[in-house]
């Protein structure tokens, strides 16, 4: 018998990805969304209540009647500048509303818990190189709000012995499914390589590399980025191992490496041979240096082994997702 899991936020962007490789898995899948910013047609397997999980009551009672072996949580708000403008927003979205669900996941016993975390947890490291040791000092409320989530489910798994969890702090998640189902769709995006894809394909006019002073090789910011099909499989590897008797465990996922902003525009104008318009802006608010991961432990741990770690793939499959979208 497959085991039965909870997915919220699985109509966007990163959860539509996992609930795809779920459902290949053999998984049996509850997707809980409220559509703010995902979409009905990205959800490829299982089925979809529209519910937004801060309605407890409503939540208590999906999981009580499906009675879920695990929860995946990609429910929340994750634009860096909006979370600076908007910062109640975050607290109240990845905060407030996760602690409810974890509540009810204890009440119901649903013991397995995948949270959706963020290297932005660290803020600006020396060397920008980041392990699970490194210490976290978040820049912005985005990584605040996400920090604080951390450490619930920590005290959570300590007081309630049979709860455990993996958190997965992501790096720069980027790209498109490789096969060419599913993509970064939602508008008014402010990642790299989605915005690139835009620029690339004729729908913005140009765009902006945001502060070229850094103390980088070319002066503009690194990130170490992360095919989405391959985040995606790290989620099902973390279930897997929760599923077998895992203990919990906090993990980053990304590829050990990165690119500076420059150095991204110029393969996406390579893989496209499209010279779009760049402009050079003021660096912006809460945006760290250098940020790339030590991603040992997960390999170690779940036994990941990625597949596309390749920056003309990832910048290739974005450009022909934004192709495809109206």
């Amino acid at each position: 018998m497959s085991a039965k899991v909870l997915v919220t936020g699985g109509a966007g962007y990163i959860g539509s990805h996992v609930v795809n490789l779920l459902g290949k898995a053999g998984f049996d899948i509850v997707v809980v969304d409220n559509l703010s910013t995902g979409r009905e047609e990205n959800i490829l397997a299982g089925r979809l209540v529209k519910m937004d999980i801060g309605d407890t009551k409503e939540l208590d009672a999906l999981m009580k009647a499906e009675k879920f072996d695990a929860c995946l949580n990609f429910a929340g708000s994750i634009i860096v500048p909006e979370s600076v403008d908007k910062p109640v927003l975050y607290y109240q979205n990845n905060t407030v509303k996760t602690l409810g669900l974890i509540d009810l996941c204890v009440k119901n016993n649903v013991n397995n818990f995948i949270f959706s975390s963020t290297a932005a947890v660290y803020g600006n490291i020396e060397g920008g190189v980041c392990s699970e040791e490194s210490p976290v000092a978040p820049l912005n409320p985005y990584g605040r709000s996400k920090l604080m989530t951390e450490w619930m489910l920590e005290d959570v798994s300590f007081a309630h012995e049979k709860f455990n969890y993996v958190i997965l702090r992501y790096f720069n998640v980027a790209g498109a499914n490789v096969e060419g189902k599913l993509g970064q769709s939602g508008p008014n995006s402010t990642h790299l390589i989605k915005v690139a894809s835009e620029a690339a394909c004729g729908k913005r006019e140009k765009m902006a590399v945001f502060g070229t002073d850094y103390e980088t090789r070319d002066g503009t910011c690194i990130r170490d980025y992360i095919h989405v099909d391959d985040l995606a499989q790290a989620h099902v590897d973390g279930i897997q191992y929760l599923l077998k008797g895992g203990k919990s465990e906090m993990m980053n996922c990304g590829y050990g490496h990165g690119f500076t902003v420059k150095e991204v525009i110029a393969a996406m104008k390579k893989v496209t041979g499209i010279d779009f318009k760049v402009e050079e802006g003021p660096r912006r608010a809460g945006d760290a240096e250098t940020l790339m991961s030590k991603a040992d432990k997960i390999k170690k741990v779940l036994g990941w082994t990625p597949k596309y770690d390749d920056l003309e793939l990832i910048v290739k499959t974005a450009y022909e997702w934004e192709q495809k979208l109206s």
